[in-house]
């Protein structure tokens, strides 16, 4: 078998197109909470801390004197700790709605497995297949 053929056949593998598509989604839902954290809760969480910035958040490394954290990084190292609050944040945010994705869908999973099946019919006992058996052979 040759690479190219070998290579198809991986990559086309259902394993392999779902983890594509669910990371393709995943980094397209990362974005919207990385929007929601940063432009609908950290501002209700600074005007509940006094009306602060937690974007601004620093310590210079480096003795530099800026006034927010895009000055500070160019003059030196600087220690962000507010940018780290906001992701951390985020990533609790994301862990939640997955969290509670995935519990829907074990839920629906368990309804779909306690839902009863289609009855079958009850099997012919063996003594009465022989004799239509002997019953079809004998019309023969």
């Amino acid at each position: 078998m040759g690479f190219a053929t070998e290579f198809k056949e991986f990559a086309m593998k259902g394993n392999v197109v779902d983890l594509a598509v669910g990371v393709i989604i995943g980094g397209a839902f990362g974005k919207i909470v990385d929007s929601i954290v940063a432009d609908l809760i950290m501002p209700f969480v600074g005007v509940l801390f006094g009306g602060l910035d937690f974007s601004n958040y620093f310590i210079p490394l480096a003795g530099q004197t800026a006034a927010t954290l895009v000055e500070a990084k160019k003059a030196g190292a600087v220690f962000a700790y507010g940018s780290f609050i906001t992701v951390a944040l985020n990533f609790m945010i994301l862990a939640f709605i997955i969290f509670m994705m995935i519990k829907q869908i074990n839920r629906l999973k368990k309804a779909e497995a306690a839902a009863p099946a289609p009855a079958e019919a009850p099997a012919t006992p063996e003594d009465v297949v022989l004799l239509r058996e002997i019953r079809d052979a004998l019309r023969k």
